[in-house]
């Protein structure tokens, strides 16, 4: 059967899933690896989108917004006297000399890039929060140092981002291979029908009963919706259309019919 057809029949019909317990496992593999290509695609262009438009939002900013500065003995010295605030829709950047913002004052629930008094800050919402004293750093540095390292990366975005998503995309398949791994064994364990299913078997079904949940969270990846409890939610649906294909498997006198 064609594989693009498996896929679809796989989001709803357990009865399908069952009767692939008995094809190539090779075919099963190349399976996971294509829905894994699929479900990355929402996720890597808002990534590959966000990367553009943060880069040419900090461009513009240090370019055009930011005052002069100089980085030196730990410190962020320049002449203007209050906080520069300045927002973009996918990007906030903040600049502030006098100390009168901290690492605390910082909101972490968007997307920005600080240049303290004496730390410098990137956040990014969901992800781990990253700031570094200018002393640990032990360097000296003046704007148009900074826009000159700013402007040397544009090039570097065309390999950068493809090896991002390459990343991505084999820490997701190692992760699927992992799920669909445990949930075989689930299964193993909840299956009680006649026929003999061997781990094999089961590990198959799991493959194809993973289909629903995936999709499902790639749709809401599409609409940048976060789903509650979507872990246990994810897991939840896997293990019941795996426990529906189980219950279509023919039992050891229906298979002898």
């Amino acid at each position: 059967m064609n594989i693009f057809k498996q896929l679809i029949l796989s989001i709803y019909s357990p009865k399908s899933i069952a009767s692939w317990r008995h094809q190539g496992i090779g075919k099963t593999i190349l399976f996971v690896f294509l829905l894994v290509l699929i479900s990355i695609i929402p996720t890597s262009i808002q990534i590959s989108t966000d990367i553009v438009n943060g880069f040419n939002v900090m461009q513009q900013s240090i370019d055009k917004d930011i005052p002069d500065f100089t980085i030196a003995d730990g410190e962020l010295i320049s002449d203007h006297d209050a906080p520069v605030k300045i927002e973009h829709p996918d990007l906030t950047v903040i600049f502030d000399s006098t100390g009168e913002i901290e690492l605390n004052d910082l909101d972490l629930s968007i997307n920005s890039i600080a240049l303290l008094k004496n730390d410098f800050a990137i956040i990014i919402p969901g992800s781990a929060n990253d700031h570094f004293s200018y002393s640990s750093m032990d360097i000296a540095l003046t704007k148009s140092d900074i826009a000159s390292f700013v402007n040397s990366l544009d090039s570097l975005l065309a390999i950068a981002i493809p090896i991002l998503i390459i990343f991505i995309y084999l820490f997701a398949s190692a992760m699927k291979f992992i799920g669909i791994s445990v949930l075989a064994l689930i299964g193993v364990m909840i299956y009680r029908k006649g026929e003999e299913l061997k781990y094999r078997h089961i590990w198959r079904m799991a493959a194809y009963s993973i289909v629903l949940p995936t999709v499902f969270f790639m749709i809401m990846d599409i609409f940048r919706t976060v789903v509650p409890y979507g872990f246990w939610l994810n897991w939840l649906v896997s293990v019941l259309v795996l426990f529906l294909a189980l219950k279509e498997v023919p039992s050891a006198k229906e298979a002898e019919l």
